[in-house]
């Protein structure tokens, strides 16, 4: 191990913070196994010094809708039942529960959603996933729902409307609750909506910056300064870093984060990297087909899993970045939001 290599894994000791990772929902496909924590996902985490991770739930096309509430209510029981059996892994509720887990050496998880299908067009069932854990909860996926649309897969195209009056509810519900309301895959209206309606810090859990791949899922500058403004994080996305597999890159990963970092500055910008390239794998080819149309789905070579984490801190490092700075990306940022749970 040469001496970059210690400075990133000292910089990496207090355990890093990835704002958004699908394990329920993979969980939830492997329910016929046990173990799958411990088997298929502890020896990235603990190489990559992962100390708290946001696990979401996520609706896939083939039960919606009919089954969207029974499986979302699936994945949490599946995410209960793989912690119960690994002490290494802790739920919690509270920035207290994440202090604890860390002081205890355990891998604190945060469950939130992503797209409110399972909540349907009840009030009632966001109280009942709070009870349940959940502690941040984003609108969208790429699609429509009850409360808004998604931002598409290219340029332009999104819909020009903003939340349903459900949508407005929904918001309104969340931030009583102190529930972090999450921006990613929200179309450039709903966004509006929501700055314009709420007070509190936003999140954009896992996203990327237009300049360098330019599709409305991702946030515009306009949206991810007034984030920042508001004292919010942007989680830097691992996957859609560019339309061109030539451009998707370790460096123009890092080119995210640092045009972030410009714009909004250093106290905004943290990770949320979003791996799936195991659930990518095992997608019909028509799944696939369907997801390179809608933007091209391209993998970063040296960034696909968690235990690669190490490779960003190296380059963040030779990019000039100070101890300091890399800190607040890595896990100082997204904790300060988290202390207020």
């Amino acid at each position: 191990m040469n001496e970059l290599n210690t400075h990133a894994q000292r910089l990496m000791q207090p355990g890093l913070i990835d704002m958004h990772f699908d394990l329920p929902m993979d969980l939830y496909e492997k329910r016929g196994r046990t173990g799958i924590l411990a088997s298929d996902y502890w020896n990235a985490i603990a190489r990559g010094r992962i100390g708290v991770i946001g696990v979401a739930l996520y609706i896939e096309d083939k039960y919606m809708p009919e089954q969207a509430l029974r499986v979302a209510l699936g994945q949490i029981a599946r995410l209960r039942d793989e912690v119960a059996a690994d002490s290494r892994f802790a739920i919690c509720r509270s920035a207290a529960d994440i202090a604890a887990a860390r002081a205890a050496g355990q891998v604190a998880l945060i469950i939130t959603m992503e797209g409110v299908e399972p909540i349907g067009s009840d009030l009632d069932m966001l109280r009942i996933f709070h009870d349940l854990g959940v502690r941040s909860i984003g609108l969208t996926h790429a699609r429509r729902n009850m409360a808004a649309d998604g931002g598409v897969f290219a340029p332009s195209g999104s819909s020009k409307q903003g939340l349903t009056g459900f949508g407005r509810e929904l918001i309104a519900q969340c931030e009583a609750l102190g529930v972090l309301i999450d921006l990613a895959h929200l179309n450039p209206a709903g966004i509006d909506d929501v700055l314009s309606m709420t007070r509190k810090p936003l999140i954009v859990s896992h996203t990327n910056a237009r300049k360098y791949c330019d599709i409305e899922r991702n946030i515009t500058d306009a949206h991810a300064h007034a984030v920042a403004q508001r004292g919010g994080v942007l989680g830097m996305n691992a996957v859609l870093v560019s339309r061109a597999k030539a451009d998707t890159t370790l460096d123009r990963y890092i080119d995210h984060i640092e045009h972030f970092v410009t714009l909004c500055g250093i106290d905004a910008v943290g990770i949320g990297f979003d791996f799936f390239e195991f659930i990518y794998d095992h997608l019909p080819e028509a799944d696939k087909r369907m997801l390179d149309r809608l933007g091209g789905v391209h993998f970063i070579p040296d960034l696909t899993h968690h235990g690669h984490a190490e490779n960003v801190v190296v380059r963040l490092i030779q990019r000039g970045f100070d101890d300091a700075s890399i800190e607040k990306i890595l896990y100082k940022n997204w904790l300060r939001l988290l202390n207020t749970l």
